[in-house]
């Protein structure tokens, strides 16, 4: 299986769900125990809005690859007719980019470079 041919939107689909686990498990790490405690802290992450934010510094960063660049655009430029109602179109592509990368990563067996974003993410460096 060659993973760049698959469709962008299943690579989002894919990485949405690497992403928002691993911000479960780091909110839970720090010891919130209380449900409506935890979901309002993810969205500090999971929001296109935030997500939006962290593609954009991690590019401003250089921390990509070109390979995974190639990814962000194709996921970026795809062509979606429907996006959420509380963000714009614009905000959803980025957010959809950067779950696609993830996805990506996982399948192409990259774990570690999952890590590698995630950590910026969480560790405030994009901020």
């Amino acid at each position: 299986m060659n993973v760049l041919e698959i469709n962008v939107l299943v690579l989002a689909y894919l990485g949405d769900t690497i992403y928002e686990n691993y911000i479960r498990r780091y909110l839970i790490s720090l010891g919130i125990n209380h449900v409506n405690e935890l979901q309002k802290e993810a969205v500090q992450y999971v929001s296109a809005k935030r997500q939006a934010l962290f593609l954009q510094k991690l590019i401003e960063n250089e921390f990509f690859s070109e390979e995974e660049l190639s990814v962000v655009h194709r996921a970026r430029n795809y062509k979606s007719k429907s996006h959420p109602k509380n963000c714009d179109i614009l905000t959803y592509k980025h957010a959809t980019a950067l779950e696609a990368v993830i996805g990506y990563l996982e399948l192409s067996g990259k774990g570690e470079r999952v890590n590698e974003i995630m950590d910026k993410i969480i560790g405030g460096t994009l901020c």
